[in-house]
């Protein structure tokens, strides 16, 4: 079953354990006191699940229809929650950790602006605010994305336009939307761009940046999370230490600092094999999901070259792991399916393995 949308804090989507509440923090920022109001949500409304998701929000897991409305209430306190369903969709907005003051008052003004329309966008449609000396969001999904110079780029475009400011960015996502993006309520600018060229795009786009790494970096420490989960201790206690910017990489960056003790969860070195890991929470955390994934996964990390990656899926969504990758198992009713640098849908080399199987045939 293919939804077409994804949860948001009010509006949440059903699973195997429980209602998913996504919280989208502005800025994708998160403050001591808002990183602690989460982690106490999670254990108080929900089954203590914290994830990372693949837009950089945080989604709590086992929520039920008698937690959701206390914990809404909350998080609103910490200017965590929309006022509405209609403002919430459209604030999907991804920014890169690494943002300066500049491009942080770009998104805000960005997100008012979107907050003040009426645009009638797919759930999925996003936008990303990409700036700094090399754009770092390029693999990420965003429809729109707002680069260096400032310039404006639909996505799938190798060509871009001058930025100077949200009624911009508006304006391309109603061009979108006037020239049949969306015929369904569905669609994303990629497939649109792909037959027709938006007006104004005269620019190069700026070239992408390698992409980034565990460890230092000059506005703080990047770290990694298994399967892209904290833990809300971990959470907590993150969040007393410096601030938080969240990133779609399964990765935080924890604002001014070079070290951190080890917290439950975190991974610290880039040579830990759980970094070549992708999997979705599988059975029975989800529905569709055909068998479990991340013991699994974690199982067979050893076996995987340092520079490559592995995706286990609990169906052919692929859900953990939109992209290619250098190896995805895929759950069947039958075993996994075994696709060699391809997606979780793609045509396998190997079909119905059964997982004792898996080691020898890696």
């Amino acid at each position: 079953m293919i939804r077409g949308w994804c949860p948001g804090a009010l509006q949440p989507m059903e699973s195997g354990d429980g209602w998913v509440v996504r919280i989208r923090p502005p800025g994708g920022r998160l403050d001591a006191a808002q990183a602690q109001a989460i982690a106490d949500a999670a254990q108080t409304h929900g089954n203590g699940v914290i994830e990372l998701t693949g837009r950089a929000n945080l989604q709590l897991r086992g929520v039920t229809p008698a937690t959701h409305a206390p914990l809404i209430a909350a998080l609103r306190p910490h200017g965590l929650i929309d006022p509405d369903i209609a403002t919430e969709t459209r604030r999907n907005i991804l920014v890169t950790p690494f943002a300066d003051a500049a491009a942080d008052a770009l998104a805000a003004d960005l997100a008012a602006a979107l907050a003040a329309s009426d645009l009638a966008l797919p759930a999925k449609f996003g936008f990303a605010v990409d700036t700094g000396p090399a754009p770092v969001l390029t693999r990420d999904p965003a429809d729109i994305r707002i680069e260096a110079g400032p310039t404006l780029r639909a996505d799938g475009m190798d060509r871009a336009a001058p930025y100077h400011g949200p009624q911009d960015a508006l304006a391309l996502a109603r061009w979108f939307l006037d020239r049949g993006g969306a015929p369904d309520g569905r669609g994303r600018m990629a497939a649109l761009t792909a037959r027709l060229r938006p007006p104004g795009a005269t620019l190069p786009a700026p070239r992408p940046a390698p992409p980034r790494q565990l460890g230092p970096h000059p506005q703080g420490l990047l770290v990694a999370l298994e399967f892209g989960q904290i833990t809300p201790d971990t959470l907590r206690r993150l969040g007393r230490l410096a601030p938080l910017r969240l990133t779609p990489w399964r990765m935080l960056l924890v604002e001014g600092v070079r070290h951190l003790p080890a917290l439950e969860g975190l991974i610290l070195d880039p040579r830990d094999p759980r970094n070549r890991l992708r999997a979705c929470p599988g059975a029975p955390a989800c529905p569709q999901g055909r068998a479990a994934t991340r013991p699994l996964a974690r199982a067979l990390a050893p076996l995987i070259p340092p520079d490559a990656v592995l995706h286990v899926s609990g169906c052919a969504k692929g859900c953990g792991w939109p992209r290619a990758a250098d190896l995805t198992l895929t759950a069947t009713p039958e075993g996994f399916d075994l696709i060699r640098h391809g997606r979780a849908h793609d045509p396998a080399a190997l079909r119905g393995l059964h997982p004792d199987q898996l080691p020898k045939v890696l």
